[in-house]
């Protein structure tokens, strides 16, 4: 992935140059962005400081891209994943109630159900791997075998069951608790455990079965 991913303009925004100037551009310039926490930047971009926007996207894109590209193993569907779950943000970013839960918690669940729809599809590309890089160690034989463990890793995952996917990525991928977890994915926490149960049974399985 790289470094930051591209946010473009939005659809309905005007050329940078023919917008005017907003009546508190002065006071959105002097805002510590950095140092400000998610509510409040949600709370500046809800009045239109697309910079408070930015700096949000800047913050969440690169784990919500690992989760996406966990579930749906292409880095072109988990871009167009990850954007969607930014746009749904911009758009509903003055509906968005920090008391009743937290962004990125919001965030991973949009991203998740966004990949899991993609995987749904009947055109939807299985786990190729990508998201496994190489391990650059220096021994060739060591390389080697590392290689043959991901492309099996990858070729089980590939057969799981896309929210069985979603939970691994966000429980393992992302360290996420499991009370953060089963709310990313809609479910109760016993429900998570039983998803999380499910794939590694699975996972031990068919690893078991291709090393034998």
């Amino acid at each position: 992935m790289p470094d930051a991913l591209p946010f473009p303009p939005l659809p309905w925004e005007a050329p940078i140059t023919e917008r005017p100037l907003p009546k508190d551009a002065g006071t959105r310039l002097l805002r510590d962005l950095p140092a400000a926490d998610d509510a409040t930047l949600l709370g500046w971009a809800a009045a239109g400081d697309r910079r408070a926007f930015d700096q949000l996207a800047g913050r969440h894109l690169p784990v919500l891209y690992r989760v996406a590209l966990r579930i749906t193993g292409q880095p072109a569907e988990a871009e167009e994943v990850v954007q969607e779950a930014m746009l749904r943000l911009w758009r509903h970013a003055a509906r968005f109630d920090p008391g009743r839960a937290q962004l990125g918690t919001w965030l991973y669940r949009i991203t998740a159900n966004l990949a899991i729809d993609r995987m749904r599809r009947p055109a939807a590309h299985l786990l190729d791997g990508a998201q496994n890089p190489e391990d650059p160690a220096p021994d060739p034989e060591a390389r080697l075998v590392e290689r043959q463990r991901q492309t099996l890793l990858a070729a089980a995952l590939a057969e799981l069951p896309p929210r069985q996917r979603a939970a691994l990525a966000l429980s393992y991928d992302q360290g996420l608790s499991g009370a953060e977890a089963a709310a990313a994915l809609s479910v109760s926490p016993r429900a998570l455990e039983g998803l999380l149960r499910r794939a590694r049974q699975f996972l031990f399985v068919r690893l078991r079965g291709a090393s034998s």
